[in-house]
């Protein structure tokens, strides 16, 4: 009996100084052997771990001390500790709350009523599932900000590569690039002709080709008609000097197209020539010569074509679609095929009125200046053309523009991955920008990168369905 005694008494010392050697061993006063021996026993008195092994690749690192520090590589903290791997099958929230916190948060949340998952226009009052077997989702009391808005974990925006950027002020000015060819100023082209029949009796020693000065005897002609006019002009000279003034016969020389340094040879020799002679009306290139000795000119018949290429127009054909981004003023670059390495810089005068039917094009006159002559008519161009307005406008990229056929989305960022699809109005494009006229403003964040698969991950469709029709509430 004494024996038995001291054997229990003998186990429970054994007991009692376990316990306080693996409570001082937890308080951090454990003698280093302890250290060892302390890990294998918490494996031996807490209770094993319950839950799944993670699977799926790796998505992360985060810290080991549950500190808002993560890696997309592996990585080490500052006492050379490893950080622990996020698998694909694990919540990857970067913000993910305690059990506790989030049953205490569900659990103070009032749930109006359960919608349908689909987007359908469905719901009830109590928990229930659709013909697929996929849970009706609760809408709460505090979640009226939220609607039409969707919500995206941290960690699959991530896996998602989704980016936004934020809609800013930009001048949308594009090149619009149009085949074109030189022509001709139509202002600056004259033709020399007679309005009474003669007889040509000596031409100048100019050809289709040479550059002429204004004032420049082209021809000599006699006409019978116009000697006619000039003997009466000097009978009114010689009645006391009013012919010069009041008599017919001047008038009938203007009428005849007698030019004004003819007339006064006439009146300073007070004699009839001949012939007249015919000048040029202005500098320029000689386009066309009809003129020979000897031959009979009828009243009308084109002697000489003449024009000037101090000045010429370069026609552009425009796409149609590329109207509304080109307006009269626009700069212009033209560069021309025979003269490698040359430019010319000029500015868009003139949208033709009419489309070519053809083509589906309309010409853009560009006035140039061509002072050494170097631009020739019927020469092919390259015009580049500043399309766009100058002025700044609020502009997204073009790829954070979804059209559905009917209208333009764009889908906000709104932070914590919420997201929010916002219908707009869209204007102009260039240099990889769309302009939006309505919808956003500036400053505002918009996906540009992955906003398809956002669709696909969160149930977009729903919240597009609510932003057209309200939510029917039971």
């Amino acid at each position: 009996m004494k024996r038995a005694g001291t054997t229990v008494l003998f186990l429970a010392a054994i007991l009692a100084a376990g316990a306080g050697g693996y409570w001082v061993g937890r308080q951090g006063f454990a003698h280093p052997m302890l250290r060892q021996i302390l890990p294998r026993l918490d494996e031996a008195l807490l209770p094993a771990n319950t839950q799944p092994a993670p699977t799926g690749p790796v998505i992360y690192y985060r810290a080991p001390d549950a500190l808002p520090a993560y890696s997309a590589i592996p990585a080490k903290t500052a006492d050379g500790r490893d950080f622990l791997a996020v698998h694909a099958s694990e919540d990857v929230g970067f913000d993910k709350p305690s059990v506790e916190t989030a049953t205490a948060s569900a659990s103070s949340r009032q749930i109006l009523y359960y919608r349908n998952p689909m987007g359908l226009p469905d719901t009830s009052p109590v928990p229930k599932k659709d013909s697929m077997g996929m849970d009706y989702i609760p809408v709460h009391a505090d979640a009226g900000e939220e609607a039409g808005t969707v919500k995206v974990a941290l960690g699959k925006l991530q896996q998602t590569g989704v980016r936004t950027e934020t809609a800013a002020r930009r001048s949308l000015v594009r090149p619009l690039r149009a085949p074109g060819s030189v022509q001709l100023d139509e202002r600056r082209i004259s033709v020399v002709t007679t309005r009474a029949d003669g007889f040509i009796n000596q031409v100048a020693t100019v050809t289709t080709g040479e550059r002429i000065v204004k004032g420049q005897a082209l021809f000599q002609l006699y006409s019978p008609e116009i000697a006619a006019a000039s003997a009466q002009f000097l009978t009114d000279l010689g009645s006391g000097g009013r012919g010069s003034l009041t008599g017919g016969g001047r008038q009938r020389l203007e009428n005849l197209g007698v030019p004004a340094e003819a007339i006064a040879d006439l009146e300073r020799s007070r004699k009839v020539p001949l012939s007249m002679t015919w000048r040029s009306p202005r500098d320029g290139i000689v386009l066309q010569r009809s003129a020979s000795e000897g031959m009979k000119a009828a009243a009308g018949d084109i002697l000489f074509r003449l024009a000037d290429i101090s000045t010429v127009w370069v026609l552009a054909d425009v796409p149609e679609y590329e109207l509304g981004g080109i307006r009269p003023g626009a700069s212009a670059t033209i560069r021309i095929r025979s003269l490698p390495g040359r430019s010319f810089e000029g500015r868009v005068s003139l949208l033709y009125p009419e489309v070519a039917r053809e083509t589906r094009t309309v010409r853009a006159r560009i006035e140039l200046a061509n002072p050494d002559g170097l631009l020739r008519p019927d020469m092919y161009a390259d015009v580049e053309i500043a399309a766009g307005d100058a002025n700044e406008v609020v502009a997204v990229p073009d790829s954070a523009v979804i059209d559905t056929g009917t209208r333009q989305l764009v889908i906000l960022a709104k932070g914590d991955g919420r997201f929010e699809p916002r219908t707009v109005e869209t204007g102009d494009r260039g240099g990889g920008f769309t302009e939006i006229r309505h919808g956003i403003t500036e400053g505002d964040r918009v996906v540009v990168s992955a906003n398809f698969l956002i669709d696909a991950e969160s149930n977009l469709k729903a919240a597009l369905n609510g932003m057209t029709s309200p939510e029917v509430t039971p």
